[in-house]
């Protein structure tokens, strides 16, 4: 009586541990399939993408992140969004991808609101080619610059005369997909291909074999 009670809890655990990362997948899909063919603000429609249901995506926030590595887990994380252009160019390769090495599990970070607007990162401009700081970040995504900055690249910003700003900071680019092991922060990719100059340009079979070949280096 006790085994079958124990079984029955058991199952009762799965099947709700299982409808929940299921519903997080639905609406990963929901949300970024919402935007097919959306005009963006620039007056160009978003691709058109199609996300599988049982997707490994899960939307978390920064926090979260900065505890796990603290907590030394071992885990994915996907920077990111649904406006973002590149994102939209390798979200089906990485999902692909994924599911074919048995990754179930992508923590998924959102950088910006509805609006385009910035709701983890800082932002700077340049007026009259003086760096000035118009967004601040959010606590726990400076933290997260300190434990990737072995992982990432410089934030420059551009001025009229083509020339390199230097922010003196480190940046969270959109799409960073970063391996952490054990809590140590090993691998970061983009998963854009080298052959990829324009962020809406079609997905040649070029392109989606490179960004396959990437996502395979980078999932274990």
């Amino acid at each position: 009586m006790k085994k079958n009670l124990l079984l029955i809890i058991c199952l009762t655990l799965l099947v709700f541990i299982t409808g929940c990362d299921n519903r997080k997948a639905l609406e990963f899909k929901k949300e970024y399939e919402s935007m097919n063919g959306v005009e963006s603000k620039s007056g160009k429609a978003h691709r058109t993408v199609s996300i599988s249901k049982d997707n490994p995506y899960e939307k978390v926030n920064a926090k979260d992140i900065v505890e796990k590595i603290n907590n030394k887990e071992t885990f994915y994380v996907y920077f990111g969004d649904k406006l973002c252009p590149w994102c939209r160019s390798v979200i089906e390769k990485s999902i692909e991808v994924a599911k074919d090495k048995k990754i179930n599990k992508i923590y998924y970070i959102e950088i910006w609101n509805d609006e385009g607007e910035e709701i983890l990162r800082d932002k700077y401009t340049l007026e009259n080619n003086e760096l000035k700081k118009i967004v601040d970040g959010t606590e726990d995504y400076y933290k997260l610059l300190d434990k990737f900055k072995d992982l990432l690249s410089d934030y420059t910003l551009t001025n009229e005369n083509s020339e390199k700003i230097e922010t003196g900071e480190k940046r969270i680019f959109a799409p960073n997909y970063i391996y952490v092991e054990n809590g140590v922060p090993k691998t970061l990719v983009s998963g854009i291909s080298e052959k990829q100059t324009d962020s809406r340009e079609e997905l040649t079979t070029e392109i989606l074999e490179d960004e396959e070949k990437i996502f395979n280096e980078f999932f274990k």
